[in-house]
């Protein structure tokens, strides 16, 4: 009869003493990360975040175009808040009139605020079950089919748009669902490519293409529809996710054993310095302990709370800088741009620093919890300082580039923290925390365009309040319940034959 017995906290220091000794002489040299195959992995996945996102938010900037400006029940509130026709200098001239080929169509803020909420509809659903997949029959395959079918679909939202509004929402939910795959399957990946005291490093250069892929797709998008029609800008990213493909089934590969160009003291190096990890694939997930889990609740609700304050900066700076300062849709494109590229280098750097202060002996959880606060509560109380700033364009993009900068530092908080709680279900947790967070973009584009609709005269003020209010929520959780200690549920079990 086998029954599991918990190792105490003496049995593993001894057990963790004697693996020690036994693998001193075999651990071989360090390779380091810089032109490491490891590092080549992070970027592919950097560049797969690029274009996911990139298909994403191309719908925040052609939605500009695609709606029909001169039509009273589209537009937004800009008179109280916006500025005169001739304060606004060269970047105020009167847009160009745009391809004559483009249709354009009478959504009301609150039709915008579904079809931007859509893609979260499928990508809640897929987020948590593409991470235990990815586990099973790794990322390489998941993310693959994910990414050519969202590229597929990208191509259909012109015509989706043309047979009705229902139409194109069902595609928007369609391509959540492959978009939350994408995201939810590469986190697999770093179980057997990230070591512990790089998994800060290679997880923000991954997730900076994100960022990336905002500030690229809002900038190239702009001068795609000035010249040619919002239409070709979702035929150029289609295009792009389509050769991509194929070279992701190329070179990205599950683990380092099976990978063929990678150095055999790289694969040796990463091997040694994992295999004290516990693996364990076969063990049933236990999903009650992780209902009753206080810091999985934290993680998830401050998440929610985070990507509340993306989402809305994601989805609405092209329609704000529009509404209130009235600029045409290629200067549009180039302010909307400029604040991700700056959340791009501080994204990248806020990695390297979490590891640094890991090295000065710094707690864990206070790594954690600092990051978590830094990315969150100052770029909130930068939003709400924008609809007093209506007067200077120059301020306002200043605090928004300000604002999205810092809200990546979260990258080294709360979305690596199912890593220290968990590490034998990381996977599946970091998919999971994604899936719940997800609601936030769900619920936020609905509720602002309704808050938009029905207050003409406030109706920013209290989309970015309402905002503040729910992240400083899920900060004050998190910095109360939080936790980097792993979990007793989710400790090491040994099978003991009696």
């Amino acid at each position: 009869m086998a029954t599991k017995t918990e190792l105490g906290p003496i049995a593993r220091e001894r057990k963790y003493a004697q693996d020690k000794q036994v693998d001193e002489g075999l651990i071989p040299r360090k390779v380091p990360i810089v032109c490491s195959t490891r590092f080549g992995i992070a970027l592919i996945l950097h560049f797969c975040n690029f274009i996911m996102m990139a298909q994403n938010v191309i719908m925040s900037i052609t939605i500009v175009a695609m709606v029909n400006s001169t039509s009273p029940q589209s537009q937004l509130n800009g008179s109280p808040e916006g500025l005169p026709v001739d304060s606004f200098g060269d970047l105020n001239k009167a847009p160009k009139s745009l391809p004559a080929k483009a249709p354009v169509y009478e959504w009301c803020p609150q039709i915008q605020g579904i079809i931007f909420g859509a893609v979260s509809y499928g990508a809640i659903l897929t987020m948590a079950l593409s991470g235990y997949l990815a586990g099973r029959v790794g990322t390489k395959r998941v993310v693959g089919v994910s990414l050519f079918a969202n590229s597929f679909l990208i191509l259909c939202i012109p015509p989706a748009a043309d047979f009705g509004t229902a139409f194109l929402i069902v595609i928007r939910i369609a391509q959540g669902l492959s978009q939350g795959s994408i995201l939810g399957g590469q986190f697999a990946i770093w179980g057997k490519w990230g070591l512990p005291h790089e998994q800060n490093r290679l997880y923000s250069i991954a997730l900076s293409g994100i960022l990336l892929g905002c500030f690229t797709a809002i900038l190239i998008s702009g001068f795609i529809i000035d010249t040619l029609g919002w239409p070709f800008v979702f035929y150029v990213f289609g295009g792009v996710g389509f050769v991509y493909c194929l070279i992701w089934f190329v070179v990205i590969y599950d683990d380092p054993v099976s990978h063929p160009w990678i150095s055999i003291s790289e694969k040796e190096y990463i091997i040694s310095s994992l295999k004290q990890q516990v693996r364990s694939s076969k063990q049933p997930l236990p999903i009650k302990a992780m209902l009753r889990s206080l810091p999985i609740w934290s993680i998830c609700l401050c998440s929610f709370s985070h990507q509340w304050l993306v989402n809305t900066l994601t989805v609405y700076i092209p329609t704000y800088i529009s509404s209130v300062y009235h600029v045409n849709i290629r200067d549009n494109g180039l302010l909307s741009a400029l604040p991700f590229i700056f959340a791009y280098i501080t994204g990248v750097v806020g990695g390297y620093l979490a590891d640094f202060l890991l090295t000065k002996n710094f707690r864990l959880i206070t790594v954690r919890k600092l990051a978590t606060i830094l990315g969150n509560l100052p770029s909130s109380v930068l939003i709400v300082s924008l609809p007093y700033l209506s007067s200077s364009y120059v301020t306002a993009t200043a605090f928004l580039m300000l604002s999205c900068g810092l809200s990546t530092l979260c990258q080294s908080g709360i979305y690596v923290n199912a890593l220290d709680i968990a590490p034998r279900h990381s996977s599946f947790l970091m998919g999971a925390s994604r899936a719940f967070s997800g609601m936030a973009p769900v619920i936020a584009p609905t509720v602002s365009g309704f808050l938009l609709s029905q207050d003409p005269e406030f109706g920013w003020r209290n989309v970015f309040f309402l905002l503040f209010a729910i992240n400083l929520a899920g900060v004050i959780f998190y910095f109360i319940f939080g936790e980097a200690d792993v979990q007793d549920w989710a400790k090491e079990r040994k099978l003991t034959r009696l």
